[in-house]
């Protein structure tokens, strides 16, 4: 059997002293595609920064491809993770092909620097996300969803096993919202990349991802496929609200999405 790529086994944290993740277990198979909903403050950014690194559980275990987060560098766990925040500020004045090539840095010999292998990495990645159209440009003078383009052009480029993201879609317009997750399905349908994103959109989760895990007061308390997660019942106990309103995944059905067609991103369209 095939070990998970990701695992949290009974991982408790806590800030001072209120618990935001209780006992939590995900495992996250190779080549999975899986996105991770909740209400507000259920804990799923928290979970995101668990599996990379940077926060340290009170309790539990936290693997990545079977070995303890805990033991791993910085560069070994940007080897086996990309991450993409939901933001990013940028402190100086960056061209956006520079900050694609920051995800080659795990791979570069500390002494030589790039390789054409990592020039090449990047060309595709910026070609991949379709963000051609801004090379030269300051980054900091991007719209925030052409910034975001920019920062999945960095994770592809980095070229990890496992993808991880925070609100990918936040400051996309639907058109872009919906090639991001045609993006995303193709890097793991072709490039067998396992992803694992948060999302607040519903519809989006359900059409895109096969498997949705939804946490509620820090804890899963459905896991499986949309429609047994996403039940009308669960939606109204852990959401408040009335399922009715709830958009069905079927408005986001099209070609593309349905048959796995390459996504195009047009740059320069991404709303502030």
């Amino acid at each position: 059997m095939t070990p998970p790529i990701a695992e949290l086994g009974g991982v408790t944290v806590a800030y001072r002293e209120r618990l935001v993740l209780r006992g939590v277990d995900l495992a996250v198979a190779p080549g999975e595609r899986v996105a991770l909903v909740g209400p507000n403050g259920a804990g799923k950014s928290t979970l995101l920064r668990v599996l990379a690194g940077l926060v340290v559980p009170r309790e539990g275990r936290v693997t990545l491809g079977g070995d303890p987060v805990a033991s791993l560098g910085r560069a070994a766990i940007a080897r086996r993770l990309a991450a993409v925040p939901g933001q990013a500020a940028l402190p100086f004045a960056t061209r956006v092909e520079e900050v694609v090539a920051l995800g080659r840095l795990p791979h570069e010999d500390p002494f030589r620097g790039p390789r054409p292998a990592d020039h090449a990495a990047v060309d595709a990645a910026i070609e991949r996300v379709g963000i051609g159209p801004l090379r030269g440009r300051d980054a900091r003078e991007l719209s925030l969803g052409e910034r975001q383009l920019v920062l999945i052009a960095l994770a592809v480029a980095q070229a990890a096993p496992l993808l991880i993201l925070d609100e990918p879609t936040v400051h996309l317009d639907l058109r872009h919202q919906v090639a991001v997750m045609e993006l995303l399905a193709d890097l793991n349908r072709r490039d067998g990349v396992a992803v694992l994103a948060v999302l607040h959109d519903l519809a989006l989760a359900a059409h895109f991802f096969p498997r949705l895990v939804l946490l509620d007061g820090g804890r899963v308390v459905a896991d499986g496929p949309p429609a047994r997660v996403l039940a009308p019942e669960r939606i109204r106990a852990t959401f408040g609200v009335d399922p009715a309103i709830f958009a069905r995944p079927a408005a986001f059905a099209g070609p593309s999405a349905l048959h796995g067609a390459p996504p195009e991103l047009t740059a320069g369209t991404g709303g502030r």
